[in-house]
């Protein structure tokens, strides 16, 4: 029983991987896709093509679960709302900030869905998965520290782009926190169809269609891809709540900047003209290696627990 607990949780942590990775591409995408696309308008599509996706795969497979649309419980529709506000308030921090600096903001989020997750849901750390959380700390600060000076001597962007990504963090954390109560009754996926619905019916009225209509080859292959990120990266992180403690899953979550500044380094050696790029320093390597360490620690160090209850177990 405990083996099959641990392959369950394991299996939370991939899903959070997976969603780490989706997210530290999602800024960059979306800083090019508003050069031709408002920010309502993108998240009207991502939201839509998510839910139609999921709507058409019940319809087809399982219709019983489309009940929930009629009938969707309160903290279900407060979850999706928030969840509608934290991509509209990235998006409007990605307008008035760069990609990298709009990651380091929205850290602010995964860190209070980890206290979270002890407050509400009672999760326990032991004294090495602190340790692992002090060392990834330690990891972000010196990872951003070039880029945090540069932000806050931007008073345009520590003014509007602070504000509407903070706005971000703190509804997502509403969201999250919901979702984990919510994943342990319903299916991930129909929650999510459900959270896809509500923000994409809210959005509709402000959507401008229009924009779409003279989009060429290359920012539809943007668009499609914001709408999949959506669909993909969502629907791991509703099966990782689902499968392992809050706390695991916000420590993985801080990875995603990583990718995000990687890939923002490598477009600045490869000289590219269609997004502004930055470079990373010494200390950047160095405390992204400590983020890593720090978050292997955090979230794997729980093997010892593990095996001491099994060992009790088998004697």
């Amino acid at each position: 029983m405990n083996r099959l607990n641990a392959t369950t949780k394991y299996k939370g942590v991939i899903y959070a991987m997976v969603t780490a990775f989706l997210w530290g591409f999602l800024p960059i995408f979306l800083k090019v896709a508003l050069q031709d696309i408002d920010p309502i308008s993108i998240v009207w599509f991502r939201f839509s093509f998510a839910f139609a996706v999921l709507f058409l795969y019940y319809l087809f497979t399982d219709r019983k679960q489309l009940n929930i649309i009629k009938r969707p419980p309160l903290i279900l529709i407060i979850a999706a709302i928030a969840l509608g506000v934290n991509y509209i308030g990235f998006l409007q921090g990605l307008n008035y900030t760069s990609p990298s600096n709009a990651q380091i903001i929205i850290q602010s989020g995964p860190i209070m869905l980890a206290l979270a997750g002890v407050i509400f849901f009672k999760e326990r750390l032991n004294l090495k998965q602190m340790i692992g959380f002090g060392i990834a700390g330690i990891g972000l600060f010196l990872f951003y520290r070039n880029q945090l000076q540069e932000f806050i001597h931007d008073t345009n962007a520590f003014n509007l782009g602070f504000f509407w990504v903070e706005l971000a963090a703190v509804t997502w954390v509403l969201y999250a926190v919901l979702q984990k109560k919510l994943v342990q009754q319903y299916p991930a996926q129909v929650l999510n169809m459900v959270l896809y619905g509500i923000p994409a019916l809210i959005y509709t009225p402000m959507a401008d269609f229009s924009a779409f209509s003279g989009l060429d080859l290359k920012t539809w292959a943007i668009v499609i891809f914001l709408g999949i990120n959506t669909l993909i990266a969502y629907g791991s992180i509703a099966l990782a709540f689902k499968y392992t403690e809050a706390y695991k899953v916000s420590i993985i979550v801080t990875l995603n900047p990583i990718i995000t500044l990687l890939t923002m380094a490598v477009l600045a050696k490869l000289q590219v003209d269609w997004i502004q790029t930055e470079n990373l320093n010494l200390f950047s390597l160095i405390g992204a290696i400590l983020v890593i360490g720090g978050a292997v620690t955090a979230v794997f160090f729980s093997r010892e627990k593990k095996k001491k209850a099994m060992a009790k177990s088998t004697t």
